[in-house]
This record gives structure tokens, sequence and C-alpha cells, in this order.
């Protein structure tokens, strides 16, 4: 998409206390979303991602680029977050993590996915490497 002003929409997101309202050139879309994301670029005009629900309209106008998708499948990357964990670094990590360690039953195993889910926010902290 190039960034030409017809291609924009004027929209504005309010999101205070509560459920946020997105409006679209004026009209009222909260109630046909899922979710949104805002993205900016330096230069660029903000765009707006619509996650919409399955009662989404037939048309839609809004001031920035408005992308309706669906949610991303998180499956691929996933996959290659896992494949990448060095097994070896990720037990040692997680028996190092004494944090992480209760005494309870599957302890490594909870300690692990844990892990797991810090690391693939970008939290490294208490890597060990080996």
């Amino acid at each position: 998409m190039s960034g030409h002003a017809e291609e924009l929409r004027r929209v504005r997101v309010v999101s205070l206390l509560g459920t946020p309202v997105v409006e679209i050139d004026g009209a009222d879309v909260s109630s046909l979303l899922r979710g949104y994301h805002v993205r900016h670029e330096a230069g660029q005009p903000p765009e707006v991602v619509l996650e919409v629900s399955p009662r989404w309209p037939l048309e839609l106008e809004g001031l920035a680029r408005v992308v309706v998708g669906v949610p991303p499948d998180p499956g691929p990357a996933a996959a290659a977050f896992l494949e990448a964990i060095d097994a070896r670094q990720l037990e040692q990590t997680a028996l190092a993590r004494i944090d992480l360690l209760d005494g309870q039953p599957n302890e490594l195993t909870r300690a692990m996915l844990r892990l797991l889910t810090e690391w693939a926010r970008g939290q490294w902290d208490g890597v060990v490497k080996g």
C-alpha cells in the first residue's frame, strides 16, 4: 500500500477505564471488533489493524491506513522459537532458577514452561551460558 491521502481514513481510538471506543470517520465500530492494533513508523501514517467479529459490515471508512485482518496463526512462530531452544541450556537455566522450583509435582516442567514464556517475551535474565 502506498500512503496516498485517498487511502487514509479518520480514526479515533479512546481507551480510558473500561472498553475502548474505536471510531472510523465518526462511526463507532467498537461492537464489531474483537481487538485492534496500532502501528506507527516515523514518517509514515499510522496503521490500524482491526480484528473483526463475524458481524463486520461491508463498508469501512476511517485517517490512518486501516487493515482488516485475522489474528495470526501462532503455530509457525512458536515452532520456530522452540526449534531454536538449546535443551541443555533450558534445563540448566530451569534448575538454576530457585525461584521457579517449589518441590511440587512437575516442578521442572513448570519451570521450563515459565522460562520458555519469559524467553518468548524477550526476558533473557538468568540465562546460563554453557
